[in-house]
């Protein structure tokens, strides 16, 4: 019993090998396809990987400006003139929002890309737009959120390299131009916010004047009634010194009496400007003059830094050669054994 039960549990293992000597034998009897197969598709991988045109990318990484780089937007820029310092980081975001425009994608490729496209076979503008978007890269690195790596690829090395550079100076541009028009906006603001008040102080002023003409109008008219010429000394004098608020009231003014209400009468009609009686004017106007002043667009800056010069690929990446020649004779292997396996099993020359 026990002979038998061992003879039955090595039928199926014997049934397996001979399975498998028998898929062995057919794949062998068929070597010359399997073979011939992996030749042929390695053979293709060869003339690829040696007859495709070589794709070539220039790449660059931007890095926020140096402090020096940025001297130039915050001469003259202090809290007392209304105009906080910019920061490294305040002028590095209006280059990356310029980098990530869409604007600039398509000022390029219609300045660049598309007469370089001129030549060669006429296609569609959404798909040259398609075409473009997938040679230009911008990509961030999580470790580093301020750093950028530009990428432009091409089958000329020395056009990528040139086109990459290009596209960062169009990037620079736009962002300076950005910088400029924020910086005039802002000034703009500042003046216009002085100009305001000063507005308001000259009017306020005038007002006061004015007031103050009436009031003593009014009272030279009661001294003249009371035939009041001269200041009565003593209730002068107590009125003058104790309670000297009161006589821009107009309740005592006329003591003073109608000559000395009459001579500033005359001369605060005969007043041309109220400025020398500001005391806030001279410092605002001061500060306008400044501000008006100020140059909006600066030289000698820089709103990124480059993480190292733009150099010309001397390498391709694509095709990559041994990866493909790999693949060819991996591939060829597979598809030949898969070939023979169903030429034999067509054949009826395999049994499971």
């Amino acid at each position: 019993m026990q002979d038998n039960q061992a003879l039955r549990m090595a039928g199926p293992a014997i049934d397996n090998d001979v399975d498998v000597m028998a898929l062995i034998r057919m794949l062998w009897d068929q070597k010359a396809l399997v073979f011939s197969t992996m030749a042929a598709l390695f053979l293709a991988a060869v003339s690829y990987a040696f007859l495709a045109t070589p794709y070539y990318e220039a790449r660059v990484g931007v890095l926020p400006p140096n402090v020096s780089d940025i001297a130039g937007y915050n001469l003259g820029r202090t809290e007392a003139a209304g105009l906080k310092p910019l920061t490294v980081q305040d002028v590095y975001n209006v280059f990356l929002r310029s980098l990530d425009s869409e604007s600039l994608k398509r000022n390029f490729f219609e300045e660049f890309y598309i007469p370089a496209e001129e030549g060669r076979d006429k296609l569609p503008r959404d798909v040259l737009w398609d075409q473009f978007n997938g040679i230009l890269s911008i990509t961030s690195i999580k470790a580093r959120p301020e750093y950028r790596e530009v990428r432009i690829g091409g089958e000329d090395p020395h056009v990528a390299s040139s086109w990459l550079e290009r596209f960062l100076s169009m990037a620079a541009a736009s962002a300076e131009e950005a910088m400029r028009l924020n910086v005039a906006s802002e000034i703009e603001t500042q003046v216009k916010s002085i100009e305001h008040r000063i507005g308001v102080l000259r009017d306020t002023v005038r007002q006061r004047r004015e007031d103050r003409i009436a009031v003593l109008k009014e009272a030279l008219e009661v001294a003249e009634s009371v035939g009041l010429k001269d200041p009565q000394g003593t209730m002068w004098q107590t009125f003058s010194t104790s309670n000297p608020s009161a006589a821009f009231d107009g309740s005592p003014l006329y003591l003073r009496g109608a000559k000395a209400i009459r001579a500033e009468l005359e001369v605060l009609l005969q007043r041309k400007s109220d400025d020398p009686f500001i005391p806030e004017l001279r410092p605002l106007q001061e500060r306008l003059q400044f501000l008006k002043g100020m140059e909006v667009g600066h030289r000698d800056v820089r709103v990124f830094s480059q993480d190292g010069p733009i150099r010309i690929p001397d390498t391709p990446i694509k095709p990559k050669k041994m990866l493909i020649l790999a693949l060819g004779l991996v591939l060829g292997g597979m598809v030949g054994i898969f070939v023979a396996l169903v030429r034999g099993f067509w054949r009826g020359g395999a049994a499971f």
